[in-house]
């Protein structure tokens, strides 16, 4: 059964939405819609024609590329902890193996 959706209100720029969202979802919306609302305004600040909508597809623009920029950055650090735990497994598989053969 699925659990039911409660409106929140969120408020971006000047202008307030209600987006219906799961219960434990509430919190992350709030935050999400506090950083989009923050780069809204950081956007609004330097750009020289202020709409709303100009405004919301930077924002999406920036956010997305902060993003993808994160999971790129993630991904390679996956990478090498997976190299790094293989190797310690390589070190380990050694060790017992040598004391294996010691006894």
């Amino acid at each position: 059964m699925s659990t039911p959706s409660e409106p929140v209100a969120l408020r971006l720029i000047d202008r307030e939405f209600l987006i219906a969202c799961a219960p434990e979802e509430r919190e992350g919306l709030l935050q999400a819609a506090a950083y989009l609302d923050r780069k809204m305004r950081e956007l609004r600040a330097n750009a020289k024609t202020p709409g709303f909508d100009r405004l919301a597809v930077l924002a999406a623009i920036s956010i997305t590329h902060e993003f993808l920029a994160l999971r790129k950055q993630h991904e390679g650090s996956g990478h090498d902890v997976g190299e790094r735990l293989a190797a310690l497994r390589r070190r380990l598989d050694a060790a017992l193996e040598a004391q294996a053969g010691s006894r």
